[in-house]
């Protein structure tokens, strides 16, 4: 049997057991796409529900739908119960400005320990990672003494100093990112009698777009949805964020409560789609050194 007859059946394995996986793999991942956007669609055609009530539905769907709730949201405000414009305004002036400070304030940090050498620069970063491992909610106690001490419950600023003053502990993946930027690079720069700060501005944060579009985002994006510090915090129903509001509906206002959710959820989703470049390539290049 000459060499070519034998390597046919074993390609032909080989092609087999490819199409055996592949078709395996792909059904795996059309399954769990459905586990996971399902929920999601079913909380969208909920949105439109006429009745407003989450017990009147057909299975898992709305009896009947309307586009009333969606403008209900920012025209009724049930006296004063549900005030969602003022929510919105207040989440959106919350993340906004946590994101500006918080990205200011990570990129600081992490260019810090990427390129600078000082004592205790080491039991810095073992006391971060050992911080990492405890959940946030540990410290909700402390949190609300302190707050109550200083006078600081009730105000929007006080959720602003405390997300843009956590930010920093999540500064390894931007430390990794300028890992990556060649110190001779910066070695040039010093010959040519630039400063530290002209070899930041004028060098680095040039070449780390993809990581500052990165921080921005996760930044903004915390704040918009973090439900907890904002209940914490929060006790004036005006002062409320989105995602307190939200959490406050009862059953009888669902489609309000998941029209809500859809209004809220729209920005993100659009600035992800947009940014989705940036982001996979600020994620990837901070993951290569820690």
């Amino acid at each position: 049997m000459s060499l070519q007859a034998m390597r046919k059946p074993h390609r032909r394995g080989l092609t087999l057991r490819r199409a055996v996986d592949n078709t395996l793999t792909y059904t795996a991942l059309v399954t769990m796409s459905f586990v996971f956007l399902f929920p999601c669609l079913w909380l969208i055609l909920a949105s439109f529900s006429k009745s407003g009530s989450l017990y009147d539905t057909r299975g898992f769907f709305p009896a009947s739908y309307s586009l009333q709730t969606f403008a209900a949201l920012f025209t009724d405000d049930v006296n004063g119960l549900y005030p969602y414009k003022r929510w919105f305004f207040n989440t959106l002036y919350v993340a906004s400005m946590s994101c500006v400070l918080g990205t200011v304030l990570v990129i600081l940090t992490g260019y810090v320990m990427s390129r600078f050498r000082f004592k205790g620069r080491d039991g810095i970063k073992r006391l971060t990672l050992v911080l990492g491992m405890f959940p946030g909610f540990m410290g909700m106690t402390a949190i609300y003494i302190i707050m109550a001490q200083l006078g600081l419950l009730n105000q929007l600023e006080a959720l602003i100093f405390l997300y843009a003053g956590t930010a920093p502990m999540g500064y390894l993946v931007q430390k990794g990112y300028f890992d990556t930027i060649p110190f001779t690079i910066h070695e040039a720069a010093r010959i040519d009698g630039a400063t530290n700060l002209q070899i930041f501005t004028r060098i680095t944060l040039p070449l780390s777009k993809p990581m500052i579009v990165y921080t921005a985002l996760t930044q903004f994006a915390w704040p918009w949805s973090d439900c907890l510090l904002p209940k914490l915090l929060l006790k004036n129903r005006e002062q409320w964020t989105v995602a307190v509001g939200l959490f406050s509906m009862p059953e009888t206002h669902f489609s309000r409560f998941a029209a809500g959710s859809v209004f809220i959820a729209v920005p993100i989703v659009i600035l992800y789609f947009c940014l989705v470049k940036h982001i996979v390539n600020g994620l990837t290049a901070g993951a290569v050194k820690g």
